[in-house]
């Protein structure tokens, strides 16, 4: 009688446990720009002004075109509410710009959603089109010190500059008309149409009302100095 063969172990690479993170594993980021994480948003103070940025998907073309960038203003006046307020705003090629004052956690996140689902569909309607828009989450960062405020200011309301080749006087896809912290007098071309409505609210927090303007005020051709999203 042949004797049975012992059957051979085989070893296999040890892991670290069960779960935990791996190369590869989890969920794949969405859009072209994907990089949001998807954590919880942080608390919010009501005195600390919010940089929001929000990115839009490549295809759709520029936002600063008609019928598109009237659409986005609009929609933009319409999302401020008494606990969440839109300041300032520029809006580029692919993405928006804000800086917003909000009473608390709760009103700014409600806020937000609001406003990015009012662009959204404000955006759809004007090219014709349905489906997504957003390539990702909105991004937020409180502004915790006047000189935090002021370069945002100039971010937001100059930052064409960086890539309208020749831009010349205010942003006209911008909430720069409005804005009452330029240096010097405004010239004609500097202000808004008699009667026309600002699409903003104005600033009601110590730092974007008046701590910002002890560093100085904004020159009509000064330039955002380096990149903050």
């Amino acid at each position: 009688m042949t004797a049975r063969a012992r059957a051979t172990q085989l070893s296999l690479a040890r892991t670290s446990g069960w779960g935990g993170a791996r190369p590869g594993a989890g969920r794949r980021p969405t859009g072209e720009r994907a990089g949001t994480p998807h954590l919880a948003r942080p608390r919010h103070y009501h005195g600390h002004p919010v940089h929001a940025t929000i990115r839009a998907l490549r295809d759709l073309g520029s936002l600063r075109d008609c019928p598109v960038y009237p659409a986005v203003e609009a929609a933009i006046a319409a999302a401020s509410r008494p606990e969440f307020r839109v300041v300032e705003f520029s809006v580029q090629g692919d993405h928006l710009h804000l800086i917003i004052e909000a009473h608390d956690r709760e009103a700014l996140m409600r806020g937000m959603r609001g406003l990015v689902i009012r662009c959204a569909r404000a955006i759809n309607r004007a090219l014709g089109r349905a489906g997504r828009v957003w390539a990702d989450r909105y991004h937020v960062r409180a502004l915790k010190t006047p000189r935090e405020v002021r370069n945002v200011l100039v971010y937001v309301l100059q930052n064409w500059r960086k890539g309208v080749r020749g831009a010349q006087g205010l942003d006209p896809c911008s909430s720069a008309l409005w804005f009452d912290g330029w240096k010097g007098p405004r010239p004609a071309w500097a202000l808004p149409q008699p009667g026309e409505p600002p699409p903003v609210r104005a600033a009601r927090t110590w730092l974007l009302a008046t701590a910002w303007r002890r560093h100085g005020l904004i020159g009509l051709t000064e330039r955002p100095r380096g990149a903050l999203d």
